[in-house]
């Protein structure tokens, strides 16, 4: 089993909270930088992951997860390319590969003060670009900032609605119309319609049918995009 963190870091309370006002901070002026927005989450979400956890005690998938520990790495998801094109796994593997992403390149965890909890972070980061498949979010702006509306409705996290303040911040004029006539009230009503999603055994379903599993776990796909008005 490989671990979650690059070397944990304990820090006190002053240290905590400076780190996190920090990569607020950082988060906010270049929600592109992945490190930040991990820091922020996990100094502000240690309370929250805490009851993710226990959720994910309380479910059979969940219990699973937390003894076996499986990570999203090449090593452990690369079969998913092989996999039949309806396939939740293929689906995922063709998410991944259009974009040329790595599920390799998620920062490591640091400042949880357990293995449980650190674990229970990384599982969340590792799980994102599942979700982005589920619900068939694109990557660019819009996407990631409707996918951390769902990412707040499923595990409360303060750096998800962050990160979408952060995000929206950026939109032009266009841009937030789209997403807060479209986008926005769809991620907050799928974000509470389905399943506990990361108590979810991802793994154990890619040979599933991907409409399958949206139907199993309440999964509402993304709108389509409203084509504009000819003038």
């Amino acid at each position: 089993m490989l671990g979650v963190g690059g070397g944990h870091i304990r820090l006190k309370g002053w240290q905590q909270a400076a780190v996190a006002l920090g990569s607020a901070v950082g988060a906010l002026l270049d929600p592109r930088r992945a490190d930040l927005i991990a820091a922020l989450g996990e100094t502000t979400g240690r309370p929250f992951f805490q009851r993710v956890l226990e959720r994910m005690k309380n479910s059979p998938e969940g219990r699973a997860i937390l003894l076996e520990r499986p990570r999203v790495i090449s090593a452990n998801v690369g079969h998913a390319w092989d996999l039949p094109e309806n396939t939740f796994g293929a689906a995922y593997a063709r998410f991944m590969g259009s974009r040329n992403f790595s599920p390799d390149d998620r920062p490591p965890v640091r400042f949880m003060e357990s293995e449980e909890l650190a674990y229970v972070a990384m599982r969340a980061r590792e799980v994102h670009d599942f979700w982005h498949t589920l619900f068939g979010l694109p990557t660019n702006l819009i996407g990631e900032s409707a996918l951390k509306v769902i990412e707040f409705e499923q595990m409360h996290l303060p750096m998800c609605m962050l990160s979408v303040v952060g995000g929206t911040a950026r939109f032009n004029e266009k841009q937030r119309s789209l997403f807060f006539q479209h986008y926005f009230p769809w991620a907050t009503r799928a974000g509470l319609r389905c399943t506990d999603l990361i108590s979810v055994y991802y793994e154990r379903h890619f040979n599933e049918d991907l409409e399958d599993v949206r139907k199993r776990w309440g999964i509402i796909p993304a709108p389509v995009p409203p084509k504009p008005n000819r003038v």
